[in-house]
């Protein structure tokens, strides 16, 4: 019988912080059947400890105390993948997919954390590879599955409506042309050619983006604001974390809530919950 299975994604910015700061709290409320955590900084024996009475999957960073994404589940995993692309291609800690087996129907979430990239340094190096591979695993994990999901911190505002200053950020990280451009490519309808805003063109890979459609064109809702300054009581955001669905499991969205805490010192990350609840199960 269909059922409807609540997925959270959230950037944690140290899962043993967000714990300390009241993490725990939100979760027992929360009603989520499966989190996708990024950032986690920690081994899988101190999520263990963070976060007991879950069932937890998760890849490390290559580097301690460095990045590190992990999937929590009140629902068994049947198989769990961590390979996105050859080698130097630094995917350690930054993609980890699970299928689950939901009354029948396989459902495969990822949670991924792309790189934050730096303009013209290795960083940003790191983040085409990242975004190359990406892109290949897009293509395909759709033609694999009918109803999968890829959320998580993707580290670029596709559209000017995904960030409060975007005039101020065209030639920074998250924001460049190019790096939209893949978001581009990655929403496009499915095989056709794609103008990317930075004007070059590729094939369109059909997903959706499901925080886009529920919301419509308005700003935001931001996701992640900077601890510095006052970017989160002026709503000075950015969204960036994302449910990316394949276009059967999008039509299945019965709603979508990004939930901001309700003060600046009540904040256990800089990032904000994504919420979604599916309809799932034959």
């Amino acid at each position: 019988m269909a059922r409807s299975v609540r997925i959270v994604s959230i950037n944690v910015n140290g899962i043993r912080a967000a714990v300390r700061k009241g993490m725990t709290e939100w979760l027992d409320a929360a009603g989520a059947d499966i989190v996708a955590l990024q950032e986690v900084r920690a081994t899988a024996e101190q999520l263990a400890e963070a976060l007991p009475g879950w069932q937890i999957v998760n890849d490390e960073a290559l580097q301690k105390g460095r990045a590190g994404v992990a999937i929590i589940s009140r629902l068994p995993g049947v198989e769990t993948r961590t390979h996105l692309g050859p080698e130097p291609l630094d995917a350690s800690g930054r993609w980890i997919e699970t299928d689950f087996d939901i009354d029948g129907e396989t459902l495969t979430v990822v949670s991924a954390y792309v790189h934050s990239g730096e303009v013209d340094t290795p960083k940003q190096d790191a983040k085409w590879l990242f975004l190359d591979a990406m892109e290949r695993r897009l293509s395909t994990l759709s033609a694999e599955r009918e109803l999968a999901l890829v959320v998580g911190d993707l580290n670029v505002g596709h559209r000017e409506l995904d960030i409060k200053n975007w005039r101020g950020n065209r030639k920074n990280a998250g924001f460049l042309p190019r790096e939209r451009a893949y978001f581009d490519r990655f929403f496009g309808p499915a095989g056709e050619q794609v103008e990317g805003v930075d004007g070059s063109t590729g094939t369109g890979l059909g997903w959706v983006d499901v925080g886009r459609r529920a919301m419509g064109e308005v700003d935001g809702p931001y996701t992640f604001w900077s601890m510095r300054g006052k970017a989160f009581d002026t709503d000075s955001g950015w969204r960036i974390d994302y449910h990316v669905a394949t276009p059967a499991l999008a039509e299945r969205v019965t709603s979508y809530a990004v939930e901001r805490a309700p003060s600046y010192d009540t904040r256990w990350s800089d990032h904000a919950p994504v919420i979604v609840d599916y309809t799932l199960g034959t």
